[in-house]
C-alpha cells in the first residue's frame, strides 16, 4: 500500500519542466534526438541515476517501436494513442505497478515536449495512472509460529538469543530495521517495555508479553554475557563476534529456524510483523491501538489487516456453512 504522505514520483520531476520558450514556434525533430535531449536533461539538471535513465529510454524506446508500427510520428499522438499504447502493454502482460511506473514516464517526457514547444500541448496530462493492486500481506497461522518458537532448543549455542528474537518480533510487532537498533538502555524488564525509535524517527513505547520478555531476561542472564568482547556496544542482539547483528543476518536467523521447525513456507521477519498485527485484530484489538503498536503514521496503512480478516472470515463461512 502506497504512503499517502509521500510524493510521487513524478511530482517530484515536475521542477524539470518549466516552460522554457512557449512564445516560439514549434521545434520538429526527429523523436530519437528528442529522447537523446530529454535523458541529458535528466541526468544533468536533476542528477537522476542511471539506472532510471535507462528505465525511462527503455519506455520511451518502446514507444518509438509502437509508434513505427501504427506508421505515427510525435505530431500524430494524442491522448488517445497515448491511452492505446498503455492498453498494449497491459495486453501484453505489464502488470499494475511497471503500467504506473510507464504513465509516469510518459506524463514526463510529453511534458517537457511540450514546454520545449516540440508539440503544441501535453497530450499525456489527461493520462490517470491505474490505481496500485491492493496486496494482502501473508501471515502465519497461530500453530506456525508456536512451531516455529518452540523447536529452538535453548540448552544449544544461540538457542536464547534466537528465541528471544522471534519471540520479541512476534509480541512487539518490529520492524526488522527497530529490532536491530534495539539497545539495553530502551528495555524495561521490569514491566515489559521496548522504547522503539522508528521510522521518521519517531520514537514508541512498545509492549511485549509475558514469553517474550522471559526469553529475553533468560538471553541476557545466560548467554549475551558470553558473546560479549571489549568492543561489545550496549545493542541488545548481538553476534558471537559481540557485534550488534546486522539486518541481513538476522533474516538468515528467522529463515534458518524456520527450515529447522520443518515449516516449508518462506519465513522472513516482516511476516512475524503482519501475523503480530492480525492475530491482534481476530483477538478483538481496535485497529487505533494496532496502529500506534505498529508505528504507523497513517490508519489507512494499518487497514489493511482488516482486509486480511475479511478473507480469513469468508474462507471459514464458505468452508463451514452448509450454503457457502
Amino acid at each position: 500500500m502506497e504512503d499517502p504522505n509521500e510524493e510521487s514520483l513524478e511530482e517530484k520531476l515536475v521542477p524539470i519542466f518549466v516552460p522554457l520558450a512557449t512564445a516560439r514556434g514549434l521545434i520538429v525533430q526527429p523523436m530519437e534526438r528528442q529522447l537523446d535531449s530529454f535523458i541529458r536533461q535528466l541526468a544533468i539538471e536533476r542528477g537522476l541515476s542511471e539506472a532510471y535513465q535507462r528505465s525511462v529510454r527503455q519506455t520511451l524506446d518502446g514507444l518509438g517501436s509502437w509508434m513505427d508500427g501504427k506508421k505515427l510520428s510525435l505530431q500524430d499522438i494524442g491522448t488517445d494513442e497515448l491511452a492505446e499504447f498503455l492498453k498494449t502493454r497491459k495486453h501484453e502482460g505489464l502488470n499494475t505497478a511497471s503500467l504506473r511506473i510507464v504513465t509516469v514516464h510518459l506524463k514526463i517526457f510529453f511534458r517537457w515536449l511540450a514546454s520545449e514547444n516540440h508539440l503544441p500541448m501535453d497530450p499525456a496530462e489527461p493520462l490517470l495512472a491505474p490505481r496500485p493492486d491492493q496486496t494482502l500481506p501473508e501471515t502465519l497461522h497461530l500453530s506456525q509460529v508456536v512451531k516455529l518458537i518452540e523447536s529452538i532448543d535453548v540448552s544449544k549455542d544461540l538457542g536464547r538469543r534466537d528465541m528471544a528474537i522471534l519471540e520479541v518480533f512476534y509480541s512487539s510487532g518490529l520492524r526488522l530495521s527497530e529490532l536491530c537498533s534495539l539497545r539495553l538502555e530502551m528495555t524495561d524488564l521490569e514491566d515489559g517495555f521496548l522504547r522503539v525509535t522508528g521510522k521518521g524517527n519517531k520514537t514508541r513505547i512498545v509492549r511485549i508479553g509475558a514469553q517474550a520478555l522471559e526469553a529475553v531476561r533468560n538471553y541476557l542472564s545466560n548467554e549475551r554475557p558470553n558473546l560479549v568482547t571489549s568492543k561489545t556496544s550496549s545493542h541488545l542482539f548481538i553476534s558471537v563476534r559481540g557485534g550488534p547483528l546486522s539486518p541481513d543476518r538476522v533474516r538468515q536467523i528467522v529463515k534458518q529456524r524456520a527450515q529447522q521447525a520443518g515449516i516449508e513456507s518462506k519465513i522472513y521477519p516482516h511476516l512475524l510483523r503482519h501475523s503480530f498485527a492480525t492475530h491482534l485484530l481476530e483477538g478483538g484489538a481496535d485497529l487505533r491501538i494496532i496502529q500506534e503498536l505498529l508505528g504507523h503514521a497513517d490508519i489507512s496503512t494499518t487497514q489493511i489487516y482488516t482486509h486480511v480478516d475479511r478473507q480469513r472470515l469468508k474462507s471459514i463461512h464458505k468452508q463451514y456453512h452448509p450454503r457457502g
